[in-house]
C-alpha cells in the first residue's frame, strides 16, 4: 500500500488547506484512515480518522469544528479539511492506514504511513 499526500502549504491564521491523501495498492474496504500530525520538538498526535466503509469519523478535540476528514471511496483518496487554521496548527501531517473497520487513535495501530506534506500558518 502506499500513501502519498498533497495540499500543505504556507497560510494566514483563519485561513484554510485542504490535505489530500491519495492511497493505492490494495482494497481498502475494511480498514481506516487517519491524520497525525507532528511540531518541531513535538510526539507526533492523532488529528482525525475515518472508516472506509460506513465512513465514520473522529476528531481530537483541538481541531473539532474546524477540521473536516472525509473519504472518496471511487477516487481512494482521503481529505482533511482544514478551516480557522491557528498558529499552532503548524505542523507536519501525515496519512495513515490501520487494518480494522473501527477508529483508533493509537498511532502504533496504523501499519502505513504517508511521506507527510508541511502546513505552517503564520500569525
Amino acid at each position: 500500500m502506499q500513501l502519498v499526500e498533497s495540499g500543505g502549504g504556507l497560510v494566514q491564521a483563519g485561513g484554510s488547506l485542504r490535505l489530500s491523501c491519495a492511497a493505492s495498492g490494495r482494497s481498502f474496504s475494511s480498514w481506516s484512515m487517519g491524520w497525525f500530525r507532528q511540531a518541531p520538538g513535538k510526539e507526533r498526535e492523532f488529528v482525525a480518522a475515518v472508516t472506509w466503509n460506513v465512513g465514520a469519523t473522529y476528531y481530537t478535540g483541538s481541531v473539532k469544528g474546524r477540521f473536516t476528514i472525509s473519504r472518496d471511496n471511487a477516487k481512494n483518496t482521503v481529505y482533511l479539511q482544514m478551516n480557522s487554521l491557528k498558529p499552532e496548527d503548524t505542523a507536519d501531517y501525515y496519512c495513515a492506514a490501520a487494518n480494522r473497520p473501527f477508529i483508533t487513535v493509537r498511532s502504533g495501530a496504523y501499519e502505513y504511513w504517508g511521506q507527510g506534506t508541511q502546513v505552517t500558518v503564520s500569525s
